[in-house]
Protein backbone atom coordinates (compact mmCIF):
# COMPACT_ATOMS: atom_id res chain seq x y z
CA UNK A 1 0.00 0.00 0.00
CA UNK A 2 0.95 3.63 -0.42
CA UNK A 3 0.87 5.11 3.08
CA UNK A 4 1.04 8.72 4.21
CA UNK A 5 2.09 9.66 7.74
CA UNK A 6 1.56 13.23 8.89
CA UNK A 7 3.75 13.95 11.89
CA UNK A 8 7.05 12.13 12.28
CA UNK A 9 7.54 12.12 16.03
CA UNK A 10 7.76 9.08 18.28
CA UNK A 11 4.50 7.46 17.13
CA UNK A 12 4.48 8.55 13.50
CA UNK A 13 8.19 7.91 13.07
CA UNK A 14 8.03 4.48 14.68
CA UNK A 15 5.08 3.55 12.49
CA UNK A 16 6.98 4.75 9.42
CA UNK A 17 9.94 2.54 10.30
CA UNK A 18 7.80 -0.58 10.65
CA UNK A 19 5.64 0.06 7.60
CA UNK A 20 8.68 0.76 5.43
CA UNK A 21 10.23 -2.47 6.66
CA UNK A 22 6.99 -4.24 5.72
CA UNK A 23 7.48 -3.12 2.08
CA UNK A 24 4.80 -0.42 2.02
CA UNK A 25 5.56 2.81 0.20
CA UNK A 26 5.67 5.40 2.99
CA UNK A 27 5.48 9.15 2.51
CA UNK A 28 6.20 11.26 5.57
CA UNK A 29 4.93 14.79 6.14
CA UNK A 30 6.29 17.25 8.69
CA UNK A 31 5.97 20.98 9.24
CA UNK A 32 9.76 21.23 9.49
CA UNK A 33 12.13 20.50 6.64
CA UNK A 34 14.79 19.45 9.15
CA UNK A 35 12.50 16.64 10.31
CA UNK A 36 11.93 15.54 6.72
CA UNK A 37 15.67 15.49 6.12
CA UNK A 38 16.20 13.44 9.27
CA UNK A 39 13.52 10.95 8.24
CA UNK A 40 15.18 10.47 4.87
CA UNK A 41 18.63 10.16 6.45
CA UNK A 42 17.34 7.41 8.76
CA UNK A 43 15.62 5.73 5.78
CA UNK A 44 12.36 5.72 7.73
CA UNK A 45 10.33 6.73 4.68
CA UNK A 46 10.61 6.60 0.91
CA UNK A 47 9.88 10.30 0.60
CA UNK A 48 9.42 13.16 3.08
CA UNK A 49 8.02 16.62 2.50
CA UNK A 50 6.33 19.61 4.08
CA UNK A 51 3.78 19.60 1.24
CA UNK A 52 0.51 17.68 1.69
CA UNK A 53 0.11 17.34 -2.07
CA UNK A 54 2.68 14.53 -1.91
CA UNK A 55 -0.05 12.36 -0.40
CA UNK A 56 -2.00 12.15 -3.66
CA UNK A 57 -2.80 8.53 -4.47
CA UNK A 58 -2.35 7.22 -0.94
CA UNK A 59 -4.38 4.24 0.27
CA UNK A 60 -4.16 5.23 3.95
CA UNK A 61 -3.10 8.44 5.68
CA UNK A 62 -2.22 8.28 9.39
CA UNK A 63 -2.51 11.63 11.15
CA UNK A 64 -0.03 11.84 14.03
CA UNK A 65 -0.46 15.49 14.95
CA UNK A 66 -1.47 16.85 18.37
CA UNK A 67 -5.18 16.40 19.16
CA UNK A 68 -6.11 20.02 18.55
CA UNK A 69 -4.64 19.92 15.03
CA UNK A 70 -6.26 16.73 13.72
CA UNK A 71 -9.45 18.24 12.25
CA UNK A 72 -7.65 21.21 10.67
CA UNK A 73 -5.07 18.83 9.20
CA UNK A 74 -7.84 16.75 7.64
CA UNK A 75 -9.41 19.89 6.15
CA UNK A 76 -6.09 20.88 4.57
CA UNK A 77 -5.53 17.33 3.32
CA UNK A 78 -8.86 16.76 1.56
CA UNK A 79 -8.01 18.52 -1.74
CA UNK A 80 -5.10 16.15 -2.26
CA UNK A 81 -6.69 12.70 -1.75
CA UNK A 82 -9.33 10.62 -3.51
CA UNK A 83 -12.60 9.31 -2.09
CA UNK A 84 -11.03 5.86 -1.64
CA UNK A 85 -8.31 7.05 0.75
CA UNK A 86 -8.77 5.87 4.34
CA UNK A 87 -7.90 8.37 7.06
CA UNK A 88 -7.02 7.51 10.64
CA UNK A 89 -5.37 9.23 13.57
CA UNK A 90 -3.43 8.23 16.70
CA UNK A 91 -4.98 10.60 19.23
CA UNK A 92 -5.41 9.51 22.85
CA UNK A 93 -8.95 10.97 22.99
CA UNK A 94 -11.47 9.75 20.47
CA UNK A 95 -15.05 10.99 20.91
CA UNK A 96 -14.52 14.68 19.98
CA UNK A 97 -12.06 13.78 17.22
CA UNK A 98 -14.35 11.14 15.70
CA UNK A 99 -17.31 13.51 15.88
CA UNK A 100 -15.49 16.30 14.01
CA UNK A 101 -13.52 14.29 11.44
CA UNK A 102 -16.41 11.98 10.51
CA UNK A 103 -18.29 15.04 9.27
CA UNK A 104 -15.37 15.88 6.98
CA UNK A 105 -14.52 12.45 5.56
CA UNK A 106 -16.55 9.27 5.25
CA UNK A 107 -13.58 6.86 5.06
CA UNK A 108 -12.26 7.73 8.50
CA UNK A 109 -11.52 5.33 11.36
CA UNK A 110 -10.46 6.66 14.75
CA UNK A 111 -7.35 4.98 16.14
CA UNK A 112 -5.23 4.97 19.27
CA UNK A 113 -2.00 2.94 19.44
CA UNK A 114 -1.26 2.66 23.16
CA UNK A 115 2.51 2.58 23.02
CA UNK A 116 5.25 5.03 23.78
CA UNK A 117 8.32 5.94 25.76
CA UNK A 118 9.39 8.86 27.91
CA UNK A 119 11.09 10.42 24.86
CA UNK A 120 9.62 12.51 22.05
CA UNK A 121 10.52 13.55 18.53
CA UNK A 122 11.83 11.81 15.45
CA UNK A 123 15.05 10.67 17.11
CA UNK A 124 12.97 8.72 19.65
CA UNK A 125 11.30 6.71 16.87
CA UNK A 126 12.13 3.00 16.93
CA UNK A 127 11.18 -0.28 15.33
CA UNK A 128 8.75 -2.70 17.01
CA UNK A 129 7.28 -0.03 19.30
CA UNK A 130 3.78 -1.46 18.81
CA UNK A 131 4.53 -5.15 19.31
CA UNK A 132 2.13 -6.68 21.87
CA UNK A 133 0.71 -3.26 22.64
CA UNK A 134 -3.01 -2.40 22.39
CA UNK A 135 -4.15 -0.59 19.25
CA UNK A 136 -7.74 0.63 19.64
CA UNK A 137 -9.98 1.34 16.64
CA UNK A 138 -13.18 3.29 17.19
CA UNK A 139 -15.42 2.95 14.11
CA UNK A 140 -19.02 4.10 14.34
CA UNK A 141 -22.16 2.66 12.77
CA UNK A 142 -21.52 4.92 9.77
CA UNK A 143 -17.90 3.86 9.22
CA UNK A 144 -17.52 1.82 6.00
CA UNK A 145 -16.52 -1.78 6.75
CA UNK A 146 -13.98 -1.67 3.91
CA UNK A 147 -12.16 1.20 5.64
CA UNK A 148 -11.91 -0.79 8.88
CA UNK A 149 -10.70 -3.86 6.98
CA UNK A 150 -7.96 -1.90 5.22
CA UNK A 151 -6.76 -0.43 8.49
CA UNK A 152 -6.74 -3.87 10.10
CA UNK A 153 -4.54 -5.12 7.26
CA UNK A 154 -2.13 -2.27 7.89
CA UNK A 155 -1.99 -2.57 11.68
CA UNK A 156 -1.90 -6.33 12.16
CA UNK A 157 1.71 -6.76 10.89
CA UNK A 158 2.86 -4.18 13.46
CA UNK A 159 2.30 -6.88 16.08
CA UNK A 160 -0.33 -4.88 17.95
CA UNK A 161 -3.29 -6.32 19.82
CA UNK A 162 -6.27 -4.76 18.04
CA UNK A 163 -9.38 -3.72 19.96
CA UNK A 164 -12.61 -2.17 18.66
CA UNK A 165 -14.92 -0.06 20.79
CA UNK A 166 -17.25 2.92 20.81
CA UNK A 167 -15.38 6.27 20.99
CA UNK A 168 -17.24 7.25 24.18
CA UNK A 169 -16.31 4.01 25.95
CA UNK A 170 -12.71 4.45 24.81
CA UNK A 171 -12.51 7.88 26.42
CA UNK A 172 -14.02 6.64 29.66
CA UNK A 173 -11.53 3.77 29.83
CA UNK A 174 -8.41 5.80 29.05
CA UNK A 175 -9.42 8.42 31.61
CA UNK A 176 -8.88 5.72 34.25
CA UNK A 177 -5.77 3.94 33.02
CA UNK A 178 -3.93 6.66 31.12
CA UNK A 179 -5.08 10.20 31.89
CA UNK A 180 -5.72 9.82 35.64
CA UNK A 181 -2.26 8.23 36.20
CA UNK A 182 -0.61 11.27 34.60
CA UNK A 183 -2.34 13.59 37.08
CA UNK A 184 -1.73 11.29 40.05
CA UNK A 185 1.92 10.89 39.10
CA UNK A 186 2.36 14.64 38.66
CA UNK A 187 0.75 15.21 42.07
CA UNK A 188 3.17 12.74 43.66
CA UNK A 189 6.18 14.59 42.27
CA UNK A 190 4.76 17.94 43.34
CA UNK A 191 3.95 16.68 46.85
CA UNK A 192 7.46 15.32 47.33
CA UNK A 193 9.00 18.70 46.51
CA UNK A 194 7.24 20.14 49.58
CA UNK A 195 9.42 18.14 51.98
CA UNK A 196 11.86 20.14 54.08
CA UNK A 197 15.18 20.78 52.37
CA UNK A 198 17.17 18.11 54.22
CA UNK A 199 14.53 15.40 53.76
CA UNK A 200 14.05 16.38 50.12
CA UNK A 201 17.76 16.06 49.37
CA UNK A 202 17.88 12.59 50.92
CA UNK A 203 14.64 11.54 49.21
CA UNK A 204 16.06 12.51 45.85
CA UNK A 205 19.18 10.46 46.56
CA UNK A 206 17.21 7.42 47.72
CA UNK A 207 14.51 7.38 45.03
CA UNK A 208 14.69 4.13 43.07
CA UNK A 209 12.49 1.80 41.05
CA UNK A 210 9.25 2.28 43.01
CA UNK A 211 9.34 6.06 42.76
CA UNK A 212 10.69 5.89 39.19
CA UNK A 213 7.80 3.71 38.02
CA UNK A 214 5.13 5.70 39.86
CA UNK A 215 6.42 9.10 38.78
CA UNK A 216 7.33 8.34 35.15
CA UNK A 217 4.17 9.53 33.41
CA UNK A 218 3.95 12.62 35.61
CA UNK A 219 7.37 13.68 34.36
CA UNK A 220 6.36 13.47 30.71
CA UNK A 221 5.46 16.07 28.07
CA UNK A 222 3.30 18.78 29.73
CA UNK A 223 1.58 19.56 26.42
CA UNK A 224 0.23 16.01 26.21
CA UNK A 225 -1.10 16.20 29.76
CA UNK A 226 -2.91 19.44 29.07
CA UNK A 227 -4.42 18.03 25.86
CA UNK A 228 -5.71 15.00 27.76
CA UNK A 229 -7.40 17.28 30.27
CA UNK A 230 -8.83 19.63 27.63
CA UNK A 231 -10.22 17.00 25.30
CA UNK A 232 -11.33 14.41 27.87
CA UNK A 233 -12.30 16.85 30.62
CA UNK A 234 -15.52 15.32 31.93
CA UNK A 235 -14.16 11.77 32.11
CA UNK A 236 -10.91 12.92 33.71
CA UNK A 237 -12.79 14.96 36.31
CA UNK A 238 -14.92 11.94 37.21
CA UNK A 239 -11.87 9.71 37.64
CA UNK A 240 -10.05 12.38 39.69
CA UNK A 241 -13.03 12.81 41.99
CA UNK A 242 -13.36 9.05 42.51
CA UNK A 243 -9.64 8.79 43.14
CA UNK A 244 -9.84 11.59 45.71
CA UNK A 245 -12.58 9.66 47.53
CA UNK A 246 -10.36 6.57 47.68
CA UNK A 247 -7.42 8.63 48.91
CA UNK A 248 -9.61 10.26 51.58
CA UNK A 249 -10.60 6.80 52.79
CA UNK A 250 -6.94 5.80 53.17
CA UNK A 251 -6.17 9.06 54.97
CA UNK A 252 -9.04 8.33 57.35
CA UNK A 253 -7.79 4.79 58.10
CA UNK A 254 -4.26 6.01 58.81
CA UNK A 255 -5.55 8.90 60.90
CA UNK A 256 -7.67 6.51 63.01
CA UNK A 257 -4.81 4.00 63.20
CA UNK A 258 -7.17 1.36 61.87
CA UNK A 259 -4.41 -0.94 60.69
CA UNK A 260 -6.66 -3.95 60.22
CA UNK A 261 -8.95 -2.06 57.84
CA UNK A 262 -5.92 -0.64 56.03
CA UNK A 263 -4.51 -4.13 55.55
CA UNK A 264 -7.85 -5.31 54.16
CA UNK A 265 -7.91 -2.38 51.72
CA UNK A 266 -4.36 -3.07 50.54
CA UNK A 267 -5.10 -6.78 50.24
CA UNK A 268 -8.01 -5.94 47.97
CA UNK A 269 -5.87 -3.75 45.71
CA UNK A 270 -3.28 -6.55 45.64
CA UNK A 271 -5.98 -8.91 44.32
CA UNK A 272 -7.34 -6.34 41.85
CA UNK A 273 -4.06 -5.30 40.22
CA UNK A 274 -3.51 -8.42 38.06
CA UNK A 275 -6.78 -7.71 36.22
CA UNK A 276 -5.18 -4.52 34.87
CA UNK A 277 -1.54 -5.53 34.34
CA UNK A 278 0.50 -8.71 34.29
CA UNK A 279 1.53 -9.65 37.84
Amino acid sequence: MRIGIIGLGLIGGSMAIDLTAASHEVIGISRRQETCDRAMARQMVHHASTDLSCLAGTDVVVICTPLHAIATTVTALLPHITADTVLTDVGSVKQPVVASVSKLWMNYVGGHPMAGTAHQGIDAAMSNLFVNRPYVLTPTDQTPAAAVDRLNQLIRPLGSIIYRCDPIIHDQAVAWISHLPVMVSASLISACTHANAEALELAQALASSGFRDTSRVGGGNPELGVMMAQHNRSNLLQSLQDYRQQLDQLINLVDKEDWQALELALAQTQRDRPSFVDP
